[in-house]
């Protein structure tokens, strides 16, 4: 039998065994007091961990099961036997099914669908290559500028528009330019990172640039709760800077041996009067997203007006509609089911009382949290670590911690959803630079040569911003 056919089966194996061990242990041998629920929902987050880490089913599939497992074995509409202990009464913590099936349709699904209506129709009216073309003529030929604006056209667009569609986009800009580089130039190596590593940078800027930071809304809310622009107050200028600190660092790696890079791109804006509605729409949203406090509606609600404007002005067509990222938004609901289960069953809260976290300095805890999201990020997908790694690190606030000198827990999330989003040291780190991977002219070394050390000033710069935010009552409700 080959390797290959080996590992099919081993690696389903490990992920479905574990947890059916884990269910075969009695309850109060894995944590005194957990009740029955608790262990099916500390089974189900195991299986959810490996079948994302291990990958034996697609990860948005992972996320479906987990939910219609849910359902079926800690929900108050489950099966019956699930439902009911031996002597015939009903578990008092069970889930309800309205809310575990709603995390279909949870705001943070409905902020991220605008998202894609915005890249769809960004996309099929040419907007975003005519914005390339025109933003990018001031960059000029020289090499160190020209990736300088290349990157930070990525970083722009990968704020508003999905990360992967933002990357496959400028790579496509970016074949002439390596046409004119000799192979031996270490230059190439430096622009094919520098586009994934800025759309992973640039994604952190808004709440729609990447689905863990949506992820980690979901459990920033109440008096707490962050605005679209609240957000990009610190997010954009945390991308900005890291986004630099990355285009000195790639120029250190992989210097240029040119002196001139010519580049010729043409963009011209569409005047069809479809074209207007899609640029006076992508304007609007943006504006109505910065200026929540004086109009009064939330993120979620302005991310509706472009899916209706788009389908009512027949932009975004029923074939459209096919190829909108239906499994992305699967993938997030499975994250946010999942931290559901944890919360409502009462598992995370044991779980966090179980951890020797007492006693322990904020910021020593904000470090650990962010490292291990910094780490798990780098052989996962960013949003399977926050799926895992949030629900449990937004349970520390109610551990009884002294977490007001990194901001509460508002702080220690966010601190923690930037680590996650650095993680790009390799290509199975984020679909950006497995395009970029795949591409070719790259390796895995050069990938891990600049993406560690950037990862490390993201998770340093991450921790530095919660204080500095903290020390400017950013936190403050």
């Amino acid at each position: 039998m080959k390797k290959t056919q080996v590992l099919s089966w081993l690696k389903p194996g490990i992920a479905i065994l574990i947890p059916l061990f884990i269910l075969l242990i009695p309850a109060d041998r894995l944590l005194p007091g957990m009740s029955v629920i608790e262990h099916r929902v500390l089974a189900l987050f195991v299986l959810a961990a490996l079948f994302w880490i291990l990958e034996p089913i697609p990860i948005f599939a992972t996320s479906v099961l987990i939910i219609v497992l849910e359902l079926v074995m800690v929900s108050d509409q489950g099966f019956i036997l699930f439902r009911k202990s031996s002597g015939g009464e009903e578990w008092t913590n069970l889930l309800s099914y309205k809310e575990i099936m709603g995390t279909f349709a949870s705001p943070i699904i409905l902020l991220f669908l605008g998202g894609f209506f915005l890249a769809m129709a960004a996309t099929k009216y040419r907007m975003d290559q005519s914005l390339a073309a025109v933003l990018l003529k001031p960059f000029g030929t020289r090499p160190k500028v020209l990736l300088l604006g290349l990157m930070g056209i990525t970083a722009l667009f990968s704020m508003f528009m999905s990360n992967t569609a933002t990357t496959a986009m400028m790579l496509s800009i970016l074949v002439p330019v390596l046409a004119v580089l000799d192979a031996d130039d270490p230059g190439r190596v430096a622009f094919t990172l520098g586009i994934p590593f800025a759309a992973n940078i640039g994604g952190i800027g808004t709440p729609i640039g990447t689905p863990p930071n949506a992820i980690a809304l979901k459990y920033i809310t109440g008096a707490s709760s962050i605005s679209f622009g609240k957000w990009m107050v610190f997010g954009v200028p945390y991308a900005l800077i890291l986004l630099l600190i990355c285009w000195i660092l790639l120029q250190y790696f992989f210097p240029f041996k040119t002196s001139s890079v010519p580049l010729h791109l043409k963009g011209r804006f569409l005047r069809t009067s479809k074209a207007y509605i899609v640029y006076v729409t992508f304007v609007l949203t943006l504006f109505l997203w910065l200026t929540d406090f004086w109009h009064g509606m939330n993120a979620y609600v302005v991310a509706m007006i472009p899916v209706a404007v788009f389908l009512s002005a027949g932009i975004i067509s029923r074939e459209d509609l096919k190829s909108i990222s239906w499994d992305v938004l699967w993938l997030v609901a499975g994250g946010i089911a999942l931290g559901l289960a944890l919360e409502k069953s009462g598992l995370v809260t044991r779980m966090v009382g179980e951890i020797p976290f007492a006693g322990q300095a904020a910021f020593l805890v904000l470090f650990l949290a962010a490292f291990i999201g910094l780490l798990m990020a780098n052989f996962m997908s960013h949003t399977g670590t926050a799926n895992l790694l949030l629900p449990i690190v937004a349970a520390l606030g109610t551990a009884g911690l002294d977490l007001g000198p990194v901001g509460g827990v508002t702080g220690l999330i966010l601190g923690v959803t930037f680590s996650i989003s650095v993680g790009m040291s390799l290509p199975i780190s984020s679909p950006p630079n497995a395009l970029a991977h795949a591409a070719g002219g790259i390796e895995t070394r050069h990938m891990a040569k600049a993406g560690v050390l950037v990862g490390i000033i993201g998770l340093i710069g991450a921790m530095l911003l919660v204080l500095l935010l903290k020390s400017f009552n950013f936190f403050q409700p």
